[in-house]
């Protein structure tokens, strides 16, 4: 893979916009069995029965370079993705998917137990903006959608990788990736000022943003979303900045 660095360990930290601070990696041991086991059905559902789960997702990614474990992760994943060991925790810009062949690459690295059922929740087809974090700019800058469900995340095993999880076995893997293929860029870039913005505002008048994730779980990569909330993003495309 053309020098990707993807993006992700499951709980990207907030924002620079919202908290000044973004931590860089997951602290899987404080997630609890109970989230564990229990998270992707409580926070999936919507107001339909409780039968659904989302369709439409937000996906974080650093497109910046930083160390990790000592190690140039940018740089440490100018590998091909079928071929050798990478990483790309939380390092993937929307340019480097673009560039991948057939502009398809895993989103692996996520080690929060929580955005990792999300991954395990997602279906073939379903729409996910791609998210820029952690950078000057924080915002929406894409869409993609999902071409392989989730499968096991290769990097756990690997013990030079800056997210191998010597926990986690081949027979019993406990983390997963799925596989993501860009769409398009957005018309326009949405940034994190706006949606919060928006936010705010519908959180007194009951609009469509009043309860996204993006601001009541601000530490979690992998996001549901739901299709009023798609949907309204979407529209802000059309419109000129807030």
């Amino acid at each position: 893979m053309p020098r990707p660095r993807k993006r992700q360990t499951g709980t990207a930290g907030p924002d620079k916009k919202i908290s000044g601070k973004r931590s860089k990696t997951e602290s899987s041991e404080s997630t609890s069995v109970k989230i564990e086991n229990s998270s992707l059905e409580k926070t999936t559902t919507f107001k339909n029965g409780g039968k659904n789960l989302s369709n439409y997702w937000l996906m974080k990614s650093e497109p910046e370079s930083r160390l990790e474990k000592g190690i140039d992760v940018k740089v440490y994943k100018g590998w091909n993705y079928r071929s050798a060991p990478h990483t790309w925790p939380c390092l993937f810009s929307i340019e480097d998917l673009k560039a991948q062949p057939k502009q398809t690459a895993c989103w692996d690295g996520v080690r929060n137990y929580q955005a990792r059922n999300f991954l395990r929740a997602m279906k073939l087809e379903d729409e996910a903006f791609f998210y820029h974090s952690n950078c000057k700019q924080p915002g929406i800058v894409g869409l993609m959608k999902i071409v392989k469900e989730a499968y096991p995340d290769h990097t756990q095993f690997e013990k030079s990788n800056p997210h191998y999880d010597p926990s986690s076995k081949e027979d019993n893997p406990k983390w997963s990736m799925v596989d993501v293929q860009f769409v398009r860029m957005m018309k326009r870039f949405i940034p994190l000022d706006e949606l919060k913005t928006y936010h705010q505002a519908h959180k007194a008048t009951g609009g469509p943003l009043k309860s996204m994730t993006l601001f009541t779980r601000q530490r979690l990569s992998v996001q549901p979303l739901t299709q009023e909330e798609f949907d309204f993003i979407l529209s802000l495309e059309e419109t000129e900045p807030s």
